[in-house]
């Protein structure tokens, strides 16, 4: 996992290795400073001697402006390091989410995807920049602290070495419990992401059909969960302070009071045993020890709440697409032709039935075929096999008498454009979001193709025309404005194959039918299927396909189905009834 998540540090190694360089150097200046000071105390201050207060003073002064200068460029190249580390993360996971198929997405939802690109990176962050800091001058800290300590009074040293276990053990303990909480809390957040996004996007139902009480106790539930876990992380890592200060207090009482017997046994005469310069290194080098080991459990505090972040992070970027090109994918789609043999697909593995069953259906290139049947009888499954969007199960489907899965799929996708009953419009001007079938198309293209579409009549009374901005989703137009410029972005395109998957569902019929003759005179030789719920939609079309749980019921022309097909005369006359087949 470590492995993998250094691969993001890249153009940013430099600043890696100096931020841990500088902090070495800033720990050996800190070390040597209470060195320094044990000689200003005994040689100058307790023997009277200015010249030597004044040349251990400028000494001191001179190490510290170092020491904080290394202090200073160690957090810097550190910041550098940990910003680019977490921006680099974030880009090598949305790019391999771009790859994701629809069945990769399903498996970790929008919403922890979002979490993962937000508050893990953002542990990780923090944790990675006091790994290259704390985690490098803690140790360093700890065994020069030592040494020089040993070196003064090897005896009193070992008070030291006497309360690391009792640290040590402490933290490993306190670890151990916080870890699984802080697991939990980040499970809960995808929870509450996904109330969120679900809150918003729906908002328009939650205030039509008054749940914003209900809504507001739904997510104060999750919320409650969140702080309860983390309350319980916190407050036990909250022992790890007063763990520190006990080992630092009872440190200093006890080096004191041995300390105080051994100056005044050796008549505070340094060649006999102890002088008091050495005692006030030695409880300098206690802070320092014992800070160490705090700002090692600090560290420690920080990996453990990444650790889990981290796992997931690598779990997203480890994800490889259920969909992948073969070994050598073809570029070059020959024309729209469109054949189904013998296809089965579920979108589960585990499923017990089949969403499409035993499929076979041959699309000459050119025609436009017409898509009817209930709801939740597969129709958008069967076009979304076409651009390869989803993998068979069984059997195959070809386009262009090659297999999908033989070519390369952008190549494929290219040339099969496609337009939902709830297709997303971006944030941008009408013309940013039409480029997105074409980015050099010129903007009497532009024109054109919403002419085709019937969205150049709206478009024009806009105030700024096709300059005119776009709210994200297309939250400032109407259903069917909406629907037009999809239709208008996918013609941009000039693609072979054009589904337009209940497309025309908020627009008025008549507006639906001028649409439809403009692709029939416009694009002759691109292959048209056209999924609706209006028999008007479709019954002009060269051969209608008629679906029922997962199986084509009948294929024919609209006269032809009205003969024999029990289904497609059921909902023809339904709808003629009530007005809707015009």
């Amino acid at each position: 996992m470590i492995k993998r998540l250094m691969k993001s540090i890249r153009q940013y190694k430099k600043q890696t290795i100096k931020s841990p360089l500088f902090v070495i150097f800033e720990v050996v200046m800190e070390v040597l400073i209470p060195l320094l000071m044990a000689r200003l105390i005994d040689a100058g201050i307790d023997a009277g001697d200015m010249d030597v207060v004044w040349q251990m003073g400028g000494a001191l002064l001179a190490f510290a402006m170092v020491s904080l200068v290394f202090g200073a460029l160690a957090g810097k190249y550190a910041a550098e390091a940990s910003a680019g580390f977490a921006a680099n993360l974030r880009e090598d996971m949305f790019t391999n989410v771009q790859k994701f198929s629809f069945a990769n997405i399903d498996k970790f939802s929008a919403s922890s995807i979002i979490t993962r690109l937000t508050t893990d990176v953002t542990n990780v962050q923090n944790s990675f920049q006091m790994i290259i800091r704390m985690a490098i001058r803690s140790p360093f800290m700890l065994t020069f602290a030592l040494i020089a300590s040993f070196s003064i009074d090897s005896k009193l040293s070992l008070i030291f070495l006497a309360l690391i276990p009792v640290m040590a053990v402490g933290l490993v303990l306190i670890m151990r419990i916080a870890f699984p909480a802080f697991v939990r809390v980040f499970k809960t957040y995808d929870k509450l992401n996904l109330k969120v996004q679900e809150n918003l996007h729906g908002i328009r139902v939650v205030k039509s059909f008054v749940r914003e009480d209900f809504e507001v106790k739904k997510f104060s539930e999750i919320s409650q969960s969140i702080y309860e876990d983390n309350s319980k992380a916190e407050k036990t890592i909250a022992f790890n302070m007063p763990l520190i200060q006990f080992c630092v207090f009872a440190a200093i009482l006890l080096l004191s009071w041995f300390g105080a017997r051994a100056i005044v046994a050796s008549g505070n005469n340094p060649a006999a045993g102890l002088s008091t310069g050495e005692l006030m290194s030695l409880i300098t080098y206690n802070m320092q020890i014992l800070m160490s080991l705090m700002m090692l459990s600090m560290v420690l505090v920080m990996i453990t709440i990444s650790k889990a972040s981290a796992e997931r992070i690598s779990e997203l970027l480890d994800e490889e697409s259920s969909l992948q090109n073969g070994a050598e994918p073809l570029s070059e789609v020959r024309d729209g032709e469109i054949v189904f043999e013998n296809v089965s697909f579920s979108y589960s593995t585990e499923a017990a039935k089949m969403c499409l069953t035993d499929i076979n259906l041959h699309i000459h290139a050119g025609e436009t075929i017409g898509i009817i049947g209930s709801t939740g009888s597969s129709k958008s499954t069967l076009v979304q096999l076409i651009p390869r969007l989803y993998d068979v199960s069984q059997g195959r489907v070809l386009v262009g008498g090659i297999d999908v899965r033989d070519y390369d799929m952008a190549a494929l996708r290219e040339q099969v454009a496609m337009v939902l009953q709830k297709n997303i419009l971006f944030s941008g001007t009408v013309k940013e979001n039409l480029r997105w079938g074409d980015e050099n198309a010129s903007d009497e293209e532009l024109v054109r193709v919403c002419r085709l579409a019937q969205a150049d009549s709206f478009i024009s009374q806009m105030d700024e025309g096709y300059d005119s901005w776009i709210e994200q989703g297309g939250s400032n137009v109407s259903g069917g404005q909406r629907q037009r410029l999809c239709i208008a972005r996918a013609l941009l395109r000039r693609p072979k194959i054009l589904i337009l998957d209940d497309s025309t569902s908020a627009v008025d019929t008549a507006t639906d039918a001028k649409l439809r003759e403009a692709m029939r005179s416009e694009m002759p030789e691109t292959t048209k299927l056209i999924i609706a719920q209006r028999i008007g939609s479709v019954k002009d079309a060269d051969r209608i396909i008629v679906m029922d749980d997962g199986r084509i019921s009948a294929c024919g022309t609209h006269e032809e189905l009205l003969e024999n097909s029990e289904i497609y005369r059921e909902v023809y006359e339904s709808q003629t009834k009530g007005g809707l087949g015009a």
